[in-house]
């Protein structure tokens, strides 16, 4: 997952937005829908986080744990900017908080601040943190961000200086939240363990955040009690359930029948149905998810960039979003943000069956007798991967396997529980896997290096394609060493151009998220980076 921007909140962002209130009388006390329960939110989750400790954690769903029990230094809001959490104030050039040289980030930290067992909350667990995420005993997903620190100073416990060893336009998002951002973790109960990776606290955190996780139904559901330490004070809800639903299907079923109140992420198949739906609110949103085909490049089947981009060419794509996936999302073509400054011009592969068929050719793999193409003793026998939880991503593998059959490639379909998919001992990280279909999140920031840098091939980062290129290690890394957008962004274009030449990865669309909520809920609001939970605090029902 990429950094963030250090200047975020200079970002133009042109996310499209809208508001729907579908229908409904209202039968309840107080002009509230019957359904409705008073001071509890019931979320519906697809799935749920694989460990409670932001450094092990993987998935999506774990962003919109950590948004519910940690604060980190920052958050995100709806237009993607950085919002002051634990620090006072974004630090800029104006305040000092950013040196001339861009080399010295000074953060000052909100007094008062407590864990949720009454403990204070200071710079000392941020500094603990840190160590751990560079203890090498400790299992860090990633390291993005955090290995350009030099020196570490606290002149007291509520200020810390940061030197970089040189300057990182992206750093700030490492003090955010998502991907390799990590929130202070609690000092007074980890600093003595000589790494984390077993810690009680994995699975039982305590809380800095506007909510304490009571219980974890593994399976089932997660539920969350008010966090009456919270330095905004407690949360307006009284209750918190996140239910466990990993099937779209039965989200959908069970946001009809309102058991539960907010469904997120609506399947495309599944949009044009909420109008049926009574006391719902609709809201659409582009947000920065990116659903992508991506290749595991260290395969010797996938190690010729002609058989890589020969599958590009085999497929379809149009015909997938637009039929798959209903035209509802825009179609992506890179990993930035279309919304982004940086945002680069790079065309979509074309859609050539016959121009496939020749580059396998040229590629020394030879149709046989059997339909399958052949080099040497090796057989073009792949698989691809996605999450078990959306009928429409395994559609379309189908689509996909049917497109490479009629060009000599087999490909089997073996799919996983998203939670193990993206998990550290997963395929994806373990490199066990020649194709996957998944959906990646950006930060505000454009830096991807943490994707496609040679430097972060797992274990040391999320390059999952084993992508090794000097181009594209040269160009990610020189981008997040100026402020300059127009140097960034010329170096963006250069790394995006490299990555479609090379092409580790397909990339299919940019969502438009599309949130069914209960109508009695208020101050819920979509945001287009890392998680919607970002203020929980505020939600009311």
């Amino acid at each position: 997952m990429n950094a963030r921007r250090l200047v975020a909140f200079l970002l133009c962002l042109s996310a499209l937005t809208a508001c729907t209130q579908v229908g409904g009388q209202k039968a309840g006390s107080g002009g509230r829908n019957s359904w409705t329960v008073p001071g509890h939110l019931r979320l519906g989750m697809p799935d749920e986080p694989d460990n409670l400790n932001p450094m092990f954690a993987h998935t999506a769903a774990n962003e919109e744990f950590d948004a519910l029990i940690f604060a980190p230094l920052f958050r995100y809001d709806d237009k993607g900017e950085y919002y002051p959490e634990l620090a006072t104030e974004l630090p800029t050039y104006q305040n000092g908080g950013i040196s001339k040289d861009n080399k010295t980030i000074t953060v000052h930290l909100r007094r008062g601040v407590r864990w949720s067992d009454g403990a204070p909350l200071t710079a000392r667990d941020w500094r603990f943190t840190y160590r751990a995420v560079m203890n090498p005993r400790n299992n860090t997903k990633l390291l993005y961000g955090w290995t350009d620190i030099a020196s570490v100073q606290l002149p007291d416990d509520y200020t810390i200086v940061i030197h970089l060893k040189k300057a990182n336009a992206g750093f700030l998002g490492a003090l955010a939240a998502g991907g390799a951002a990590y929130p202070p973790l609690p000092e007074h109960l980890l600093g003595s363990l000589p790494d984390i990776n077993k810690a009680t606290f994995n699975s039982q955190p305590i809380s800095s955040g506007p909510w304490i996780l009571r219980k974890w139904n593994h399976g089932a559901s997660l539920e969350f009690i008010p966090n009456t330490r919270y330095w905004r004070g407690p949360p307006k809800l009284e209750a918190l359930s996140w239910r466990v639903i990993p099937s779209v299907d039965t989200l959908f079923a069970q946001l009809q029948t309102h058991e539960i109140d907010v469904y997120d992420g609506v399947s495309e198949d599944q949009i044009d149905r909420l109008k049926n739906i009574s006391g719902i609110t609709v809201s659409k949103k582009l947000i920065a998810n990116w659903r992508h085909l991506e290749f595991n490049t260290s395969k010797p089947e996938l190690s010729d960039v002609r058989t890589r981009l020969a599958i590009a060419q085999a497929v379809d794509w149009d015909r997938i979003n637009d039929v798959i996936y209903h035209g509802y999302n825009a179609r992506a073509h890179s990993d930035i943000f279309p919304g982004s400054w940086a945002a680069p011009n790079i065309p979509l592969y074309k859609y050539d069956v016959a121009g496939a068929a020749r580059l396998l050719d040229a590629a020394g793999w030879k149709l046989g007798p059997d339909g399958i193409r052949h080099k040497g003793e090796r057989a073009m026998h792949l698989t691809i991967s996605t999450g078990t939880n959306k009928q429409a991503n395994i559609q379309a593998e189908v689509q996909m396997q049917q497109a490479l059959k009629n060009i000599g490639i087999d490909l089997a379909i073996r799919n996983y529980p998203v939670s193990f998919l993206f998990a550290q001992n997963g395929p994806l990280y373990t490199g066990q896997y020649f194709l996957s279909w998944s959906i990646a999140t950006n930060a505000a920031d454009p830096d991807n290096a943490g994707d496609w840098n040679s430097k972060f091939i797992p274990p040391h980062g999320a390059n999952t394609s084993w992508i090794h290129d000097a181009t594209i290690d040269q160009t990610s890394e020189a981008a997040t060493r100026t402020f300059d957008r127009s140097q960034r962004k010329a170096l963006y274009q250069k790394e995006e151009e490299r990555l479609h030449q090379l092409v580790p990865a397909v990339f299919l669309y940019w969502e438009n998220s599309y949130n069914a909520h209960n109508s009695d809920l208020k101050n819920y609001k979509q945001a287009p980076y890392v998680a919607n939970n970002w203020n929980s605090w505020q939600w009311e029902i």
